[in-house]
């Protein structure tokens, strides 16, 4: 059931403890107060229901209290939460090996942290320190984090501006190899780049881009670096994005669905970024300690048990049929674009007004993207039922 018909309570005292101390950095959509979750759904304070098309975004991939996640995480929670990297640890160790078994060959090494910037910042020192060089490529309509390195690589210039001066970054068109071409010279370290673009849009990487992008890298002595944070662990529908046009990168950066939705943060690299370490390179008090580490063994087992990466495939076609044929008249939508259960609805108009409705009036939760995307992350095991609850809801709102 959505539970669209009870409404929603204010919570006040709720809702000003979070606005008084934790306000100021983020706007909230309304005054719900969500107070647990349960595969797809999310429950407010009143007991209302909202079908979660965001994967509290882009983290739950596994959907909300996932029982092999919680049971994992609460079994090691009694047995060993913290363990310094200086010392060996069963559980990073056997996470190490399950998270190697799903990356290619070339990508055997690991730098365990604890959020997607983390792991960015982490690939750019990396990146300066294998090649030598300092400047970096990214791309308009970009996103890869808010730290001072990761936001030196994302586009969007609110973001930006007030925090210059930032890292050397050359921002260039996305799919235009071209100017990559005419940019990409000996003091470039690495060109970062996401499959898809998921804040900036849904923007799918051309494949003859991506590919040409790693062609440049290896000719002029850069890195190619995937930010794979949204696209990893099925959420296009393979493993990682960068399956879908053959690349082999020398960095790929992970998180959100790396733990299944506890925080956690990674970066792979290549036999060559590994030769240039040395004890001291990099660190993390937090990075790779065990409870994150059995969090992201549940999650990749379940992954695999489940068959969930084949599922985001075939899912993803039958949420990105339903969209098309609902939405196929509708005069506010411009186009319905996505890869796996990565989907954004373009607009004619900003989708601010539109979320809000969807949310209060229907119990069915969706993203912004861009300057006017409708974005949809839903949990891998969402079933076709409750995709028909979201793709009515949507086209309710969008039909108005």
């Amino acid at each position: 059931m959505d539970g669209a018909t009870q409404a929603a309570p204010l919570s006040a005292d709720l809702v000003q403890v979070e606005e008084t101390i934790l306000g100021g950095t983020t706007a909230r959509r309304n005054e719900t107060v969500i107070a647990r979750g349960a595969g797809c759904w999310l429950y407010d304070t009143a007991g209302r229901g909202y079908l979660d098309l965001t994967s509290s975004q882009g983290i739950a991939m596994l959907g909300h209290s996932h029982p092999a996640l919680s049971a994992a995480i609460a079994e090691q929670a009694q047995t060993l939460i913290a363990c310094p990297n200086f010392l060996y640890n069963d559980q990073r160790a056997r996470f190490a090996g399950k998270l190697a078994g799903v990356l290619p060959p070339h990508l055997q090494h690991l730098f365990l942290a604890n959020s997607g910037a983390e792991a960015i910042d982490g690939a750019i020192k990396f990146a300066r320190l294998t090649t030598g060089r300092t400047r970096m490529i990214a791309f308009r309509s970009s996103f890869h984090g808010r730290t001072v390195g990761a936001l030196s690589l994302t586009w969007e210039k609110k973001y930006r501006e007030p925090f210059q001066p930032l890292l050397d970054v050359i921002h260039l068109p996305y799919n235009d190899l071209a100017k990559v071409e005419a940019a990409l010279d000996d003091t470039i370290a690495a060109v970062f780049v996401e499959p898809v673009q998921g804040e900036g849009g849904v923007n799918i990487g051309e494949i003859d881009f991506l590919q040409g992008l790693q062609q440049l890298c290896r000719e002029r002595g850069a890195l190619l670096v995937i930010d794979e944070i949204q696209t990893g662990f099925g959420r296009t529908g393979t493993w990682f994005g960068f399956e879908h046009a053959g690349l082999q990168p020398d960095i790929i950066c992970l998180a959100k669905g790396l733990g299944g939705g506890f925080p956690m943060g990674a970066f792979a690299y290549t036999d060559a970024v590994q030769a240039k370490l040395y004890p001291g390179a990099h660190g993390s008090t937090f990075g790779g300690n065990p409870l994150a580490a059995a969090a992201g063994i549940a999650a990749i087992d379940t992954y695999r048990r489940d068959h969930l990466i084949e599922r985001s495939a075939a899912m993803g076609e039958v949420l990105l049929g339903r969209l098309r044929e609902e939405l196929a008249d509708v005069p506010v939508v411009r186009e319905v674009r996505g890869l796996g259960l990565m989907v954004g609805i373009e607009l004619r108009q900003k989708p601010g007004p539109y979320l809000k409705t969807l949310m209060e009036e229907h119990g069915v939760i969706a993203l912004p993207a861009g300057t006017n995307v409708l974005r949809l992350l839903p949990p891998l095991i969402i079933s076709e039922e409750e995709i028909e609850i979201g793709v009515e809801a949507i086209a309710r709102t969008l039909g108005k």
